[in-house]
């Protein structure tokens, strides 16, 4: 029996899914004349040749293919790219036994000869590095009793449904990824210093060509801190990338047409992590269909990852890690000069418009500083809908928690593409993003990045000078997050700033609407100062202001705050009557964070005042206001609400049941 595989790697790890998947469609495949394909695909470096490689040799032990198994590397037999199957089939037809000068001369008389003499047979055939089903096709054994395994950068969808089963190879987990590590390192600093290793395990990206780069870096430097070796390796693998897999990225990006290497090019500089099919149009500046068409290309040609495109609201994909660095190096020798800059100009100014707008069906109609900027020629906005334009309750709060999803799925984006505004020095751009980055923390306060992010706008409203609104809106932006985080001396100083800045406002509506706002965040300070009774009175003076613009929204929002006040100072009876008022309020506008935020508050006060089905019923409608906004700081604490009258009630298993739920919702969140 004729054996013609690569030897077996020496650590492999995980892909267990993947070899049982395979196993079990062999023992299940029935066909008399043709053999069941087993495509395996995923981007270079991701183990498809060993993983192919170890299937083929489990299917020799565990079944009978007495005829043996064939290997064949295609990339071998091209010339300028192309591939000619004939060279291929006389070096299979000589594994079988055929004398080269045997060897049909036609390739046509070369496949009869090949089906010929597959006929029947019982064999394993490795076919690596594919890059097309119809390079494939003219290899395929005239036998049902065979198996072919074929490896290729991207999937290989020409394939027959039915006759194919598609092993699609993902990075690593992280855990998978560690023990791969282990493996190959064996060495004491791995157990001495976890959160390297984790650093390592990072910057691999899942990717195990990187793992065996990373590791015999730690082999080799045996005297160095491994903390330090993680800084030499960041620097080794984004000045030269990943050893025996560069060249083969390097293969794929110089077959792709010139629209998919631009993207391609582009894309490491795209803020953020992700991107989506409407952002790489932007970043790209290529039409709409030409760019689906660039990010197919890609796709087959194993230097995209898709896993996240059906998974989330926004479509997200990615580069991985090292070939992200693989992009930024070829973008470094081949862009021309501008080309990174304006594709980045275009992009931050179509991500500020679609944060806008997600903002704006979010949170509703509001104060905000900065227009919606024009649309982007050429770029569709992404597929919000405004809920002001639904017919019904249930689909104006349904395209509410869309927009919200958008924008907490796009945050790193943002907060990364604030980051790039500012430093290009676009600062209508930074102040403006600061808007929807607002929006987003109220449902999920703490965030370093959040607050990062509020500075950046500050900086630049000073930086640009000549506009108060901005000083007025950011600083007191600012503020909210430094007295969450009770850095309250630090939070002053931001309110001081936008108070002083007031002087500078005209008689406009909007200029009218951000003096109430700063004189409603004053009193907001000092509520988390415990000042209470003082900042009553400037919420009472801030629904003044809004009452004489005349501003309803701004209206019903200070007398929540009213309400709020007054149950810290113990006037349960005007609390009660001033957040009836707003919950009523919010209700009919559809405001719906606010109308779950007044529910909880005024089911407080109907608890203190003994009313404790009252109570129940608003903290429940409010948990499921906060479950649809995905907003875990609301959750927590009505879950905390909930167990705290639960106990009261003796309900005693079902309150530990909300402090259980409270405490994983915290974790989940980063909140303890």
């Amino acid at each position: 029996m004729r054996v013609e595989l690569p030897p077996e790697p020496v650590y492999f790890v995980n892909r267990d899914d993947e070899r049982e998947r395979a196993l079990r469609a062999v023992t299940e495949w029935r066909s008399r004349s043709r053999p069941l394909v087993l495509a395996v695909s995923g981007a270079g470096g991701l183990g498809k040749t060993e993983l192919a490689g170890l299937i083929a040799r489990t299917l020799l032990d565990q079944h009978s293919f007495p005829d043996g198994a064939l290997s064949v590397d295609l990339d071998d037999f091209r010339t300028d790219g192309v591939l000619d199957p004939g060279d291929v089939l006389a070096q299979l037809l000589g594994s079988l036994d055929v004398a080269q000068d045997q060897v049909q001369r036609s390739y046509a008389a070369r496949c009869r000869q090949y089906w010929n003499r597959t006929s029947g047979a019982k064999l394993v055939l490795l076919l690596d590095n594919a890059r097309y089903a119809s390079e494939v096709v003219p290899l395929l054994p005239a036998s049902g009793d065979s198996v072919v395994i074929v490896t290729s950068h991207g999937p290989l969808h020409d394939l027959e449904a039915g006759a194919a089963v598609d092993l699609a190879l993902a990075p690593l987990e992280e855990r998978a990824a560690t023990e791969l590590l282990e493996l190959i390192v064996r060495d004491h600093r791995l157990a001495a210093d976890p959160e390297a290793v984790r650093s390592v395990v990072r910057l691999c990206d899942g990717l195990p060509a990187a793992l065996h780069v990373a590791g015999r870096w730690v082999r080799t430097h045996r005297l160095r801190p491994l903390a330090r070796v993680v800084s030499d390796l960041r620097a080794e693998l984004d000045e030269k990338g990943v050893s025996g897999v560069e060249h083969v990225w390097d293969m794929a990006y110089e077959d792709l047409s010139r629209p998919a290497a631009l993207l391609y090019r582009l894309l490491p500089h795209h803020p953020g992590e992700t991107f989506t099919l409407h952002s790489a149009t932007a970043l790209s500046g290529l039409d709409p269909e030409e760019c689906q068409d660039a990010l197919e290309e890609l796709d087959r040609a194993g230097l995209l990852d898709l896993r996240l495109l059906a998974l989330t609201v926004a479509g997200q994909m990615r580069l991985p890690g090292p070939q992200r660095g693989h992009a930024l190096r070829r973008s470094r020798r081949e862009a021309s000069d501008g080309e990174v800059a304006e594709a980045q100009v275009r992009l931050v100014r179509w991500l500020v418009r679609q944060a806008q707008l997600a903002d704006r069906y979010a949170a509703g109609r509001r104060l905000t500083v900065v227009s919606l900027l024009d649309p982007l020629p050429g770029v569709p906005d992404v597929s919000l809908e405004d809920p002001e334009a639904a017919e019904d309750a249930a689909s104006r709060a349904a395209r509410a928690e869309r927009a919200a999803r958008w924008l907490d799925e796009e945050r790193h984006v943002l907060f990364a593409c604030s980051r790039l505004a500012h430093a290009r020095g676009l600062d209508t751009e930074t102040v403006a993003l600061s808007e929807p980055v607002w929006t987003h923390a109220l449902d999920h306060p703490h965030q370093s990045e959040v607050v990062e992010v509020l500075r950046r706008a500050v900086d630049s409203a000073v930086r640009y000078g000549g506009n108060a609104g901005w000083l007025v809106r950011t600083r007191c932006q600012l503020a909210r997050p430094l007295w969450e985080s009770e850095e309250l001396t630090a939070a002053q100083e931001q309110i001081d700033g936008a108070m002083s800045a007031l002087e500078l406002l005209g008689d406009s509506e909007r200029d009218r609407k951000l003096a109430a706002s700063a004189v409603e965040h004053r009193g907001m300070l000092k509520g988390a100062r415990g000042e209470w009774s003082s900042a009553l009175a400037d919420f009472s003076g801030a629904r003044d202001l809004h009452q004489a613009i005349p501003n309803p929204y701004g209206v019903l929002l200070q007398t929540y705050r009213m309400g709020e006040a007054s149950a810290k100072t113990g006037d349960l009876d005007a609390a009660r009557l001033l957040l009836s008022e707003a919950y009523a309020g919010f209700v009919a506008q559809g405001r719906e964070r606010l109308i779950g935020r007044s529910a909880f508050a005024l089911a407080g006060v109907l608890h203190r005042l003994g009313r404790a089905d009252d109570a129940r019923e608003l903290y429940e409608q409010s948990l499921g206001r906060a479950d649809r906004r995905r907003s875990g700081f609301d959750a927590a604490r009505v879950h905390d609400a909930l167990a705290e009258l639960d106990a009261g009630d003796g309900h005693l298993a079902e309150a530990e049941e909300h402090r259980v739920a409270a405490r994983a919702l915290r974790q989940r969140n980063g909140l303890l």
